[in-house]
Parts: structure tokens; sequence; C-alpha cells
């Protein structure tokens, strides 16, 4: 481990950590040092770095509010860090910012923590519970500055949504099979949800071969189809593949995957009406007369 300097001061030029009497020396061993922010001499705020012993640290701060979104923080938190890892030997240091605070948010982001997810309820303040953004950075992890690091913040803070793949697949008599779920009411489409790195065309073909026992090929995207928030579920955007027709011993060959699929039945518009959620109606009904190109629904219906 490096040693320290007798009094440490730490700068990136007009911005400084200064540790707080009685952490003159920044103590290897203390549990906690705490830093004064001082920004052109001015002093503007505090960083607490906690040490669990373990290589594990906790980043603290408070910051005057006029600072908070010019760049001082996260210069500031990004000396902290710098030193909690070369100094103090932590593998990992984490941060957790109320959700709501967008400037701490984002400095934290900007000083090269990551966000790794939401501690729901976990701040209490003025006597309400409240959300939290726990965000992290490890030893290994490429400098905020690079275009990796760069990468890595953004691929962390952007916005994901849940992309589905399902498949239309129509026996002789233009009937569409549909799976009869363990889990919910309303049957549904063959297909599943899109594993990370997966694309919708491999996905749609890996649930059914899992679900159902069968190789299926997709022939062609025959509509995009969003779907707004529904019973509880967020929005979703869902890929519909043309799987071609069966032939009469597809159910036959099928073999189900009981924990999901109950059963599965070729199914005709009457049969869609009692059975299938309404955005599906909606959505069957459309493909039911549409030949192509590839369309782009809202909610089962055309929106263009």
């Amino acid at each position: 481990m490096p040693e320290e300097p007798d009094e440490l001061v730490l700068s990136d030029g007009d911005v400084a950590l200064v540790p707080m009497a009685g952490d003159a020396d920044a103590d290897a061993d203390a549990d906690e040092v705490s830093f004064v922010v001082r920004w052109q001499g001015e002093q503007v705020g505090r960083v607490e770095l906690l040490d669990d012993g373990l290589g594990d640290g906790d980043l603290l701060w408070t910051v005057l509010p006029e600072y908070r979104g010019v760049g001082v923080v996260e210069r500031a938190l990004r000396l902290a860090i710098a030193w909690g890892f070369e100094c103090r030997g932590l593998h990992r240091i984490e941060a957790r910012v109320e959700d709501a605070d967008r400037d701490g948010v984002r400095a934290a982001l900007r000083a090269g923590l990551l966000k790794e997810g939401i501690a729901r309820g976990a701040l209490v303040a003025a006597g309400a519970r409240r959300d939290t953004m726990v965000l992290a950075r490890l030893r290994d992890d490429h400098p905020p500055e690079s275009r990796e690091g760069f990468i890595a913040l953004l691929n962390s803070s952007l916005p994901t949504k849940r992309a589905i793949a399902q498949g239309v697949l129509r026996d002789a008599f233009g009937r569409v099979l549909l799976c009869e779920l363990t889990y919910k009411a309303e049957w549904d489409l063959p297909g599943g949800v899109v594993d990370p790195l997966e694309s919708p065309a491999q996905c749609v073909t890996r649930e059914v071969r899992e679900e159902l026992g069968l190789d299926v090929e997709v022939r062609s995207l025959l509509a995009v189809n969003w779907l707004p928030p529904w019973r509880g579920w967020a929005d979703a955007t869902v890929f519909v593949f043309d799987l071609g027709f069966a032939d009469e011993e597809l159910l036959v060959r099928s073999t189900l995957q009981r924990r999901e699929i109950r059963a599965v039945h070729f199914a005709a518009e009457e049969e869609w009406e009692r059975h299938v959620a309404p955005y599906n109606q909606r959505l069957l009904a459309f493909l039911s007369t549409h030949a192509g190109p590839t369309a782009y629904l809202e909610d089962g219906l055309p929106a263009l």
C-alpha cells in the first residue's frame, strides 16, 4: 500500500480535499475519514469515506446548494475515490443517493460510480421513506474519463425497456397457436422475454423449443407492438414473428414445459375473444387481415 503524506491534502486544481480536525494524518487504521471540500480556498462542503476494514467503503457528502451542479462535487468525489483505492486499499466504494436528487446522482456518475439499482424506501427523511439509488465503483473499473469508462457509465444509467418476442404459428385452417399458461388466466402467443445479448428472433425460437419442444423457423417480422403499462407490468416492446404453418402432427410432437404451459390450442377468432388479453385481441384481429409490410402498432392498433 502506498505511503501517505504526513499532511494529506488532495487537490485537483482549484478543488481540494483537506482532512478535518482530528483526521490530519488520515490514519490508515481509522474506519472513517472526513474531508473539507474547498473550492478556490473557500469551504463549500464535506466528503466522508467509511472503511469497513474488509475492502469496502461508503462514500457520503454534502455540498452547499449553489455548488451542486457546477462540477465541484464530482471532482471532489473523484479525489476521494482515487485516495480510497490507492491509499486505503479498498476494492469497492459505494454511495447511496436519493433517487429524486438528480444533481447528486449525476455527480456520482461523473465521478465514476455506476448505477446498480434502487433500494426502495431505504432513506428516511422528514418522516417519509424515499427510494435511494445505489451506485458503486470497483478498483479495477475503467477510469470515468476513458472511452470504456464512459460507455460503462451510459450502460448503467440509460433507460432500459423490456423486449418480448412472440410468434404466430397457424394451422391449415388459419387458426393461431395459443398457449394456455400456468401463471395467468389469459392465453398468449408462444414466446417470451428477450435475454440480454439475445436477438428477438433468437429468443422466439429458443422459447418455443424450451416451452413446447418444437423447432420453428422465423419467416418474417409481422409487427412491432408497443405495450403500455398493464396490470402492474411496466411497458414493453413486442416483436411478433411469422412462424409459418404447422402440420397436423405438431401438437402430437410437442413436449410442454409443465411449469409454464398447461396446454396449447389452435384457436379461431371467436376463441381469441374469450381467452386472450384485450391487447392481443386487437393484435390478432389486425394480423388476420394484414399481409405486410412489417407494421408498427401501439397497444395492438396501428399507430402510423
